[in-house]
């Protein structure tokens, strides 16, 4: 009996409970109407505004327009016109999910101090935009449009808004350098590069770039001036230094002369398929001070290295550099690493490596000369594509891959014009015939230079020093064929 007694005293407490909730519901829905809307609650042709300013926590930004945007600010900032479309987009097409009727207390939607205000003039029309709390129930954000309501809007301005004037330059860019004819290095080395597909200057197929060295063209790897232009059109420039460029900024930065300045003539089509042709330059620098420590440091690592006292730092600083595109008034920080890569585009950063550029198939025969003995190698070509060529000793057949690899792997470890000792030995020497009506024949010595550098001359006129360890394989590959 009490057990059933105690039961009907908790039923009623529920009762109870219920109508209460039931009557502060009614109450609420009273006080404000919530209502699902999917409708678009604000549409603005970003084309009609005139200005754009807002406040979000204690950034305060405005901007105005007179033909081109400005910066309320200073009219001399270049104000990015893409970043401020992209700011008024958000209201081009405003939808919410749900609306709030006969808003009493805004505070509750954080609309009391709202996270974000923003001013809009369009013509006759003004707007004041509140950005509130973020409902993690609905994951949307409260936002005012003065009217009385509170919107649960379908995205979220407070995204676009979360700026500073750094987010809102107009930098530049790096266009696509991909059908470049011309380049023009000066700094670092004062030459220029051409773009010749069809050049017969080369015994590789492949080089379609060419300069000059002492009168003479000289093909540069493709692969290298290619991956050099992919370093500058991978530049982020978005860290700027100033964004007017006068002649006290050029100084201070280094840029009133530079260290090296690229210009670089390429083409395009427009839309209409038509080619345009256009150019890119830019040019790098470091401080004075930086460049003058830079050098210092760079005289003290050449007598460590003579005095074999040489040590990697490991934490040396970063030195940061500056780059100025054209004639622009923005000067970008770059990084060491990116100043060291655009650094490197003198002619010998971007020279074969390989000392030996065509293709071995090419190959007919070789004539050898090695310790005073001379040798002749002969190669039959093969009649079918699926057959291999036959290489000959005499009448001797022998495999030819350790000797191609030999010729293959020879690399230049710097470039020199410096003439062999009058006392130099000859280490081995080589004359290459090859199928190519321009380049018939390469001939290719190796003197004695040092401990670990033999002197390469090809056609008789000194290119770079090679490795010793590189031309001793050459020579024990050419001696497992004579001597066997």
């Amino acid at each position: 009996m009490k057990r059933a007694k105690k039961l009907y005293i908790l039923l009623g407490v529920l009762a109870l409970a219920c109508i209460a909730t039931f009557i502060l519901t009614r109450m609420e829905e009273e006080k404000e109407q919530i209502k699902a809307s999917g409708e678009t609650i604000l549409s603005l042709d970003p084309s009609t505004v005139s200005s754009l300013s807002w406040q979000y926590d204690e950034e305060s930004l405005a901007f105005h327009k007179d033909e081109t945007w400005l910066w309320d600010d200073d009219d001399s900032f270049p104000v990015s016109e893409d970043k401020i479309n992209e700011l008024l987009g958000a209201f081009e097409n405003l939808g919410a999910a749900f609306t709030i009727e006969d808003v009493e207390d805004y505070g509750q939607y954080g609309l009391e101090e709202p996270g974000c205000t923003i001013d809009i003039q369009a013509g006759e029309d003004s707007y004041e935009i509140k950005l509130g709390d973020f409902s993690q129930m609905d994951s949307q954000r409260y936002l005012s449009l003065g009217d009385g309501n509170v919107y649960l809007v379908t995205s979220d301005p407070m995204e676009l808004y979360e700026v500073t004037i750094e987010d809102m330059i107009e930098n530049d860019t790096v266009p696509a350098l991909e059908n470049v004819s011309q380049i023009v290095v000066e700094g670092v080395d004062d030459y220029t590069i051409t773009y010749d597909a069809g050049s017969q200057d080369s015994p590789c197929e492949d080089d379609v770039y060419f300069t000059t060295l002492s009168g003479s063209v000289l093909p540069l790897d493709t692969y290298r001036v290619e991956s050099y232009l992919d370093v500058l059109e991978s530049l982020d420039l978005t860290d700027y230094m100033t964004y007017t460029a006068d002649d006290v900024f050029l100084e201070s930065y280094g840029l009133d002369d530079a260290e090296l300045s690229v210009t670089v003539d390429y083409s395009y089509e427009d839309d209409e398929g038509q080619e345009i042709s256009d150019s890119f330059s830019f040019s790098l620098s470091r401080s004075p001070e930086d460049r003058a420590a830079a050098q210092e440091a760079e005289a003290q690592a050449a007598e460590d290295a003579e005095a074999e006292e040489a040590e990697e730092d490991e934490d040396e600083a970063q030195t940061p550099a500056y780059l100025r595109v054209g004639d622009s008034q923005i000067i970008y920080e770059i990084s060491q690493e990116k100043f060291e890569a655009l650094m490197e585009a003198a002619r010998d950063d971007l020279r074969h490596t390989e000392v030996f550029t065509a293709d071995f198939e090419q190959l007919s025969g070789i004539d050898i000369s090695l310790e005073g003995e001379s040798y002749s190698l002969s190669c039959q070509k093969a009649e079918d594509e699926d057959e291999e060529d036959l290489w000959l000793y005499g009448e001797e057949e022998f495999n030819v891959s350790a000797l191609q690899s030999a010729i293959e792997g020879l690399r230049s470890g710097s470039f020199t014009d410096e003439k062999p000792a009058s006392d130099a030995k000859e280490e081995i020497s080589l004359s290459l015939y090859l199928d190519n009506e321009n380049f018939p024949q390469i001939d290719l010595a190796f003197y004695r230079y040092d401990g670990s550098d033999c002197l390469c001359l090809v056609d008789g006129v000194p290119t770079s020093l090679v490795s010793r360890s590189d031309v001793v394989e050459l020579i024990e590959a050419v001696n497992a064929i004579v001597l066997s």
